[in-house]
């Protein structure tokens, strides 16, 4: 039954234009009856219908403007007008097929949250193993989860685990839980084999409340109302007293027939629906999916916008922040190459993020051998002819706290990241660190957001309330809301939306049931399809999110075009009304009249197919080739940047040897300043083309500012050198001092300058968008 419902818009549309052209061809050929007798079938089929959503509509109490094509309809076969009653009967099939397609919502289909929920448990019993249902798993079972499997139910480890919880945190790095340690159900085993004991069943567990939280936000989804039925509010009683006025002074059933002929809502029924069509349509475009018209009137409506933090506005995947060596002239990008080559073979996530680091510094990878994992430890092999062993600090380092460890930790503490340790050949080399860098284009889209009439944003995340209000202020939020899990978020939501309309954006299961409950949902699905796009009534196909500027500027534009063409559309028709009425327009012209009223409406709509103001930027192909160049070279800078912290934290009075410094004065002059060169000499003007000179003032000051620390620098190394200072003998350790200060002041304009390079130029690239820096 529902699926016959769902068609009867197309059915309704065939027909009608079936009737209407049989009788135009029964008319040609001279079958002047078999017309007439056609039109009459497609009068009475609009009739009947028209009869039934009025009725519907009644029931439900809500406004429509069908009771005037009841009225119209029925005069038409009153007055014998059969042809004008038909093509009144096609215009409300059309209609009712735009707006079926324009304003009804998504499905909000479950079927990715099934599809992953598990099925099916591993229960333990002594030393065998019995697969048996989820629903049989009973509180004290003893379960296993294998590598790669989700955790059926709620349970208690049995020792140390490794999990990908992004499901319901949204965050995407693995977490180890201790033995002993509650973990949640819909999480992924990330490392070995693990045994639990179940502490719910399945219908209590996290996974299946996720599952009924979407379901019961969906069914508090408010419906769509649309524009046409607004203002049938005020026109159906209009048009009927216009009507009933007009019988009564001239005693004419024609002049009452015509004043509701011209009072056709046509304009009501097509111009809106095309108006809000063509809004999805420029909508895809910039890459945003747009389910229906309903979503796109909400998205228009929006003033508070809330986000998750992780796959939104950070990139939701590791990326290496940084390379500590364990000695201070160590070769950061060797020792880079040697674990990136052992984790070629590895599919744990950390290890896709040394790959990639390396791959886009240009590093040869090798192909290890002899390659074994060490469970709850890491991983060692042979890189060529090297012994290479990547993971914990414990298992590299060994019990010892050297001091390059004690930096490696209270950076990974200040900074947030995650720590992998490497050892070449038996002896520890260094560490890695990793986080999740925050979009490029995310502070910019936030202007864009407060341009296109958002008054409040808002970040809610599961993360830590240090990290979140770290990001928070990066990118320009209003309000921070930090260790939320998804009952908090959908909290959250609610709670805004007391005051505004609310827009949701997020890319993961734990956000579902938010982005289900808000004004309109917002999906980020360009890394692939989420239970998040099932619950959305918007998704992102593009990895970018200033692409919802663009999306709500058009949604906007779309919705005031649709408002103008049903003003301008009515409006004529009252006037046609006024002139039926004083008797000044027969039933047959006042037919041709609204014809042109409807075309007229309809133009007026089809102008949303046009490009209108959007923040995206326009750049010709070779200002993109130019940057992707200059990309190139930005991310190999990076590298020696990083050398910047690294030789100045290996500084010390006790041991005044600045050889390091030397070294890395030669990077700086030979690869540094020569990049930055090149990006005053073409970057500044290919972002002056795109946004206009004053944008480029600040990253063409921080230019200068480098060029002239490491004059500093050279200054200083040249005065030390001729104390004979590169042996030790002459270095005081005021001068120890004087070096760390310029190496981390450079160091600090630098990470700034590079991220100004990161949001102010190389985000607006369209195939730069997307890319994860390799480290700050």
């Amino acid at each position: 039954m529902g699926r016959w419902r769902d068609r009867t818009p197309a059915v309704f549309f065939v027909v009608a234009a079936v009737l209407l052209g049989g009788g135009a061809i029964a008319t040609v050929t001279g079958h002047d009856t078999a017309a007439h007798l056609t039109w009459t079938a497609g009068t009475v089929l609009g009739l009947v219908l028209s009869v039934v959503w009025t009725a519907e509509a009644v029931r439900q109490r809500s406004p429509t403007v069908d009771i005037i094509a009841v009225l119209a309809l029925a005069g038409t076969l009153w007055v014998d007008e059969a042809f004008a009653g038909s093509m009144v009967t096609l215009m409300l099939a059309s209609g009712r097929l735009l707006e079926a397609r324009a304003a009804a919502r998504a499905r909000r289909e479950l079927g990715l949250l099934v599809q992953r929920t598990p099925r099916t448990a591993r229960r333990r019993a002594g030393s065998t193993l019995t697969e048996v249902d989820v629903e049989d798993v009973v509180r004290g079972d003893h379960l296993v989860v294998g590598t790669g499997e989700v955790v059926p139910v709620d349970g208690r480890l049995l020792g140390v685990g490794t999990f990908d919880e992004s499901a319901l945190t949204g965050e995407p790095m693995p977490v180890e839980r201790p033995d002993g340690d509650e973990v949640r159900s819909g999480v992924v085993n990330a490392g070995p084999p693990i045994d639990l004991v179940a502490t719910t069943i399945a219908a209590d567990s996290t996974y299946a409340g996720v599952v009924r939280l979407v379901e019961q936000a969906q069914a508090s989804s408010a419906p769509f109302v649309r524009v046409a039925d607004r203002i049938a509010v005020y026109f159906v009683p209009l048009a009927v007293a216009v009507a009933g006025l007009a019988w009564a002074l001239s005693g004419s059933t024609v002049t009452a027939v015509a004043v509701l002929v011209v009072a056709t809502p046509c304009p009501l029924l097509l111009a809106a629906p095309v108006a809000i069509m063509s809004g999805l349509s420029r909508s895809a475009r910039v890459g945003v999916v747009v389910k229906g018209g309903a979503a796109l009137e909400s998205l228009a409506a929006g003033r508070v916008m809330l986000f998750d933090k992780t796959g939104t506005l950070t990139r939701g995947q590791p990326a290496l922040a940084g390379i500590v060596t364990a000695v201070p002239d160590g070769n950061g990008d060797e020792v880079l190459r040697l674990a990136a080559s052992l984790d070629q073979v590895s599919p744990h996530p950390l290890a896709s993020a040394l790959v990639g680091a390396a791959r886009r510094r240009g590093l040869d990878l090798d192909l290890p051998s002899e390659v074994q994992e060490v469970h709850g430890y890491g991983l060692q092999g042979r890189v060529g002819a090297h012994d290479v062993r990547i993971g914990k600090a414990s298992w590299v380092v060994g019990p010892a706290v050297p001091d390059w460890l004690r930096r490696v930790r209270r950076r990974a503490s200040l900074d947030g990241t995650l720590t992998v340790f490497v050892a070449v050949d038996g002896r520890a080399a260094g560490a890695f660190l990793l986080d999740d860098p925050i979009r490029s284009d995310a502070p910019r889209m936030i202007r864009a957001l407060r341009d296109a009439g958002i008054t409040r944003t808002v970040l809610v995340t599961g993360d830590r309330p240090d990290v979140a209000e770290t990001v928070g202020r990066i990118v320009g939020v209003d309000a921070v809301l930090a260790d939320c899990d998804p009952v908090d978020k959908l909290a959250a939501v609610r709670a805004e939306s007391v005051d505004a309309r609310t827009i949701m954006v997020g890319d993961g299961i734990n956000d579902a049931p938010a982005l289900a409950a808000a004004g309109v949902g917002v999906a980020l699905a360009a890394r692939g399809a989420t239970a998040s796009s099932e619950a959305a009534d918007i998704v992102l196909t593009v990895d970018r999110v200033d692409a919802l500027a663009d999306a709500i500027l058009i949604a906007r534009r779309s919705r005031t075009i649709a408002l103008q063409a049903v003003v301008v559309g009515m409006g004529l028709s009252l006037a046609a009304m006024v002139m039926a009425a004083l008797g000044l327009l027969p039933p047959a012209a006042g037919a041709v009249l609204q014809e042109g009223i409807d075309v007229i409406a309809l133009l007026i709509a089809l102008r949303a197919v046009l490009p209108g103001r959007t923040h995206s930027i326009a750049m010709s192909e070779g200002d993109i080739a130019t940057a992707q160049r200059l990309r190139v070279d930005h991310d190999a800078v990076v590298a020696a940047v990083e050398g910047i912290r690294a030789v100045a934290d290996a500084l010390t009075t006790r041991d005044t040897t600045i050889g390091p410094v030397v070294a890395l004065l030669g990077r700086l002059e030979h690869v540094v300043l020569p990049h930055e060169r090149a990006d005053e000499e073409l970057l500044m003007p290919l972002v002056a083309r795109a946004l206009g000179g004053s944008a480029t003032a600040t990253m063409s000051r921080t230019h200068a500012e480098i060029e002239h620390q490491v004059s500093r620098l050279r200054r200083l190394v040249d005065e030390l050198d001729g104390l004979d200072g590169l042996d030790g003998g002459e270095v005081q350790p005021e001068d120890v001092v004087e070096l760390r200060q310029i190496l981390y002041g450079l160091y600090a304009v630098c990470r700034l300058h590079n991220r100004q390079e990161e949001e102010g130029a190389f985000a607006l690239v369209p195939s730069s968008r997307g890319h994860a820096p390799t480290g700050r």
